[in-house]
């Protein structure tokens, strides 16, 4: 459970997010969201891999909803930037191995590498599933690729590159307005650290968040992904003046 300064600071910063505008693209892609939520709560093989991260529960670090928004988010992405030839068949085997790779991008997130180590044990999960080896190894090459600011290295299948960029598009939406809705409480509330601490560390913490603005991978998240940040930064200044004005730390 949040301490109690934190409960209140994540009300506020629910409200300011209620009064800026959500992002671009579920307005105009809300057809392929939709899709793609219907299909994550529909197939079986997604069903196991969120009954399976649901027991994790706060060891996933940024918590379930974040992963079901980015396995949703990512399955959009690949059903907008699959190639028109691809068949029906395909295209659905395509949704399903982002949505796998979005539930289980975060499976090692409370450890250091958690890229790495998420991808190894992705797939040794995945030997579970009814996949070929080049799925499973792909489901793991993209969650390797997930993390900002690290050297991206292409799959070995070609053809699959699009569940790799997806996936990574995907989760930096996260660091829109969900970053200071969601992440940023899961991150710092079991920690103890004095909100006075983490204001004085705040505007540093926006600055990284702006330099993701020019890393989205696919010609989608490249329209709509600055759009996600410049969303986020605004909740994220805005909240940032009201808790300073109550810590009396205006500058």
């Amino acid at each position: 459970m949040l301490p109690e300064e934190y409960r209140e600071a994540r009300e506020i910063s629910l409200r300011i997010a209620r009064e800026v505008d959500p992002p671009r693209f579920y307005a105009d892609k809300g057809v392929e969201v939709e899709a793609s939520r219907l299909a994550l709560e529909s197939h079986p093989m997604a069903r196991m891999a969120l009954s399976l991260v649901e027991e994790r529960g706060e060891r996933l670090g940024h918590g379930v909803s974040h992963v079901v928004k980015v396995a949703v988010d990512a399955g959009a992405l690949v059903l907008i930037e699959s190639a028109p030839s691809l068949d029906e068949e395909r295209r659905e085997r395509y949704l399903l191995l982002a949505h796998l790779a979005g539930l289980l991008h975060d499976i090692r997130r409370e450890e250091r590498d958690h890229a790495r180590r998420g991808a190894e044990e992705a797939r040794r999960i995945l030997l579970g599933f009814d996949l070929e080896a080049g799925e499973r190894e792909a489901v793991a090459q993209a969650i390797r690729n997930h993390e900002a600011f690290r050297p991206e290295e292409p799959l070995e299948d070609p053809d699959l590159q699009v569940l790799s960029d997806a996936l990574y598009d995907a989760d930096k939406f996260r660091w829109g307005p969900d970053n200071f809705t969601e992440t940023l409480w899961s991150m710092v509330g079991p920690t103890g650290i004095p909100m006075e601490a983490l204001l004085r560390h705040f505007r540093t913490g926006m600055e990284g968040i702006m330099r993701v603005a020019g890393t989205f991978r696919t010609p989608t998240g490249r329209v709509y992904g600055p759009d996600f940040i410049a969303r986020g930064l605004e909740i994220g200044e805005r909240l940032f003046r009201e808790l300073a004005h109550m810590y009396g730390l205006e500058e």
